[in-house]
């Protein structure tokens, strides 16, 4: 357990380790691109190392022994015979992007993971990709993992992915559609969510060489045949990395510039900056990076954060320090997250005093400046962003302890020695 010490304020320009969507997108396509790939500051964390680990059984090289620098020697798309069961611990992108991957094989596999990935739905994807002809089934009859995947390739064609609910389950099939035995052709059912997402997947693909034509709601989309090509790709700072120093800037005051999360990112979590803005927050941009900085008391708003469930638990810390009402709609999806998140982060603001509200998809805040807020131990579900978001809550309060802080090894290791620079 580590207990956060309050700061009078906060002025300090730091970076963020790279994106963890942008280097499990990147690590993917690299892996079945033709030739050599270099990878510039991808994130090194228990969760890459999963993604690492589960692509070197399909037969991937990946040699990780420059630092900063990971070097692929990519497999054109030739999926070799697993190595036993592919375990990939509560790494939900990986257990979804992996799944796609196995596909593309000729020899069984199991795709597994821990309990809490027991739990998670992926039916969706399993429907989709049958529609192209693989054979794949939960093996507890949950729709959850684990999983056996019969590889024998993709057909191509069209396929039909019943739900868009999590964004993971569309980016997995466009990842390996250029490797079908046709042209492949997707159609998404209902809303699709966390778009951003989406487009990231499509941007990687065409940095790597197979550009994909879609609708302009994101609902349809015909991928060419094709293989990627080897190259060298550069990995921006992580935008839900980041969120939590702005976040420190707008709760302790003072301020804050993540030196390597770019204006013009391609992450969709970079929205949060402007709710910031909003809510009595200076946005400048600083170089390749941007600063935050608490110029008036913070109010509350209303937002529909569909598109970035990531950092919904950070704006949920910083609106309990807002006067107002703070209303987090269309986030129903943080459900399925590493837990409920939805729940633990309503949970853990009782916890700490605030009033808050939880509804089927949507939280809504009561602040008062924080007034009412009081230390607490925080239980974090063994989850990352719930640990990193309410450490920054003990920046203003006194005896805020986070109960589990190793957790913040899934997606920021060094977490805590960064949070020490706001000291």
């Amino acid at each position: 357990m580590i207990e956060i010490q309050p700061v009078p304020s906060v002025d300090v320009a730091l970076n963020v380790p790279g994106s963890k969507s942008l280097t499990q997108r990147a690590l993917i396509a690299a892996s079945l691109a033709s030739g050599e790939s270099r990878l510039y500051g991808p994130l090194v964390s228990e969760d890459t190392e999963y993604s690492s680990r589960a692509l070197a059984q399909l037969g991937v090289s990946i040699d990780q022994s420059e630092p900063g620098c990971w070097i692929i020697e990519g497999n054109g798309g030739l999926v070799s015979s697993s190595d036993g069961t592919i375990y990939l611990g509560n790494n939900g992108t990986a257990t979804r992007f992996l799944t796609s991957v196995a596909a593309l094989g000729h020899s069984p596999c199991v795709i597994d993971g821990d309990e809490r990935m027991h739990e998670r739905p992926i039916g969706p994807l399993l429907t989709a990709l049958r529609g192209w002809g693989v054979d794949i089934r939960s093996l507890r009859g949950t729709d959850c993992p684990p999983l056996q995947v019969n590889g024998r390739g993709l057909t191509g064609g069209k396929t039909i992915l019943p739900e868009g609910k999590s964004s993971q389950y569309l980016s997995s099939l466009l990842l390996v559609a250029p490797y079908a035995k046709q042209p492949a052709h997707l159609e998404v059912q209902g809303e699709v969510l966390s778009k951003p997402y989406v487009r990231m997947t499509l941007s990687v693909m065409a940095d790597f060489g197979i550009i994909a034509e879609c609708s302009h709601d994101l609902k349809s989309f015909s991928i060419p045949q094709g293989v990627y090509r080897g190259r060298e790709y550069r990995i921006e700072g992580d935008a839900s990395n980041a969120s939590y120093f702005w976040a420190a800037a707008a709760i302790a005051g003072g301020r804050v510039t993540v030196t390597n999360v770019p204006v013009l990112s391609l992450q969709g979590d970079i929205g949060l900056v402007p709710l910031l803005a909003r809510m009595g927050c200076e946005v400048t941009q600083a170089g390749q990076g941007i600063t935050v900085e608490r110029k008036s008391d913070l109010e509350g708003i209303t937002v529909d954060m569909g598109d970035m469930p990531d950092v919904v638990p950070t704006l949920a810390v910083v609106a309990a320090f807002a006067q107002g009402r703070t209303e987090i709609t269309n986030i129903a999806h943080l459900r399925i997250k590493e837990c409920d998140r939805l729940h633990a982060v309503v949970t853990e603001l009782r916890r700490m005093g605030a009033r808050i509200e939880e509804q089927e998809a949507a939280m809504i805040i009561h602040g008062d400046g924080g007034s009412s807020l009081r230390g607490a131990e925080i239980e974090t579900y063994r989850d990352h962003r719930m640990a990193m978001s309410f450490a920054v809550a003990g920046l203003k309060i006194p005896g805020v302890r986070i109960a589990g802080e190793d957790c913040v090894a899934k997606s920021f290791p060094d977490f805590w020695d960064r949070f020490a620079l706001l000291a």
